[in-house]
């Protein structure tokens, strides 16, 4: 299962045969084309800085904080329905242990 097994070639006939690799002898060298010329690459335009006015900085900062108060709030709902699952368990579990008490105390 772990050794390498060699592709074979099944004839009709039934017997496998090796499949055959070319050797170096067998492969006649070719001419490859010479190369065409490379066009030298096109200079990169230096970046400009941004700059900000004094609207668009207020912009930003708007929604920098909207995007805070957004997750902020998607984050309390989940805690607070975290917190709401967990009071409903422990009031299921409450009652089940004084049902079960009670069944016991019936016998």
């Amino acid at each position: 299962m772990l050794q390498p097994r060699i592709p074979v070639n099944p004839l009709p006939t039934g017997h496998p045969v090796p499949l055959l690799k070319p050797t170096t002898d067998d492969i006649e060298p070719t001419l490859a084309p010479a190369p065409a010329a490379v066009p030298a690459p096109a200079p990169v335009p230096s970046r400009t800085s941004v700059q900000l006015t004094l609207g668009s900085a207020v912009a930003l900062a708007a929604g920098g904080g909207a995007v805070v108060l957004v997750v902020g709030a998607v984050l309390v709902s989940m805690l607070l329905a975290v917190a709401i699952s967990a009071a409903s368990i422990a009031v299921v579990a409450v009652v089940l242990r004084l049902l079960v008490r009670d069944m016991q105390k019936a016998r």
